[in-house]
């Protein structure tokens, strides 16, 4: 169950300021709205209208689907990362994922609809949206590129450099679907990286 700050719409250090205008600034704390939410609750559900966008403020989330009757992991998401919206012209989009909390995570929300007023009023955050949809969208290719090409243990090294914080903030059995590989799998390959002193 997340919980919202109605009267505390400051945006978080983490979310770019640094990038934006003042007046920029104050739009998207008008238009956004800081909410808090619980270990284990459930942001977007397999079926969902996703009409809102999500930006990690504090916290661990994991995009996951359900496959065979089995969670996969596909993605996770930690501080200063976004969940953009896909809802485009009006259209409508049911999501094919869910997404829940691996920590307490504090996110800051906008709506499709204070989304596109937000573009209108400033065009120049419309921009870096759009470049960073397209920059997301070049890092999910490149993953799936190399889940195809590498092996466990290579895409566990990978974690090691690109993500090392995961390993302490994801349980075991959820870094195991990520790699595609079982939880038994996962400790016998972390045993033989310790072995050759790589962990």
């Amino acid at each position: 169950m997340s919980t919202s700050d109605s009267n505390n719409r400051k945006l978080p250090e983490s979310c770019g300021q640094q990038f934006f205008s003042k007046e920029a600034i104050a739009s998207i704390e008008e238009l956004s709205q800081k909410k808090h939410f619980k270990k284990g609750d459930i942001l977007i559900r397999e079926g969902q209208v996703v009409d809102q966008c999500f930006h990690v403020f504090q916290g661990c989330l994991r995009q996951y689907r359900i496959v065979d009757g089995e969670e996969r992991s596909i993605f996770f998401f930690t501080e200063d990362q976004s969940i953009l919206s896909l809802t485009q012209n009006n259209s409508i989009y049911l999501s094919n994922f869910y997404i829940d909390c691996i920590e307490d995570t504090t996110v800051t929300v906008m709506n499709a609809a204070d989304e596109k007023e937000l573009y209108r009023r400033h065009p120049e955050i419309e921009s870096m949206s759009r470049m960073s949809l397209e920059g997301m969208i070049k890092n999910y290719q490149e993953m799936f590129s190399d889940f195809l090409i590498s092996t466990p243990e290579e895409r566990y090294l990978k974690i090691l450099v690109d993500r090392p914080d995961l390993l302490a903030r994801v349980p075991q059995y959820h870094l195991a679907s990520y790699l595609g590989v079982k939880p038994e799998s996962l400790s016998r390959i972390r045993k033989r990286l310790a072995e050759r002193g790589k962990v």
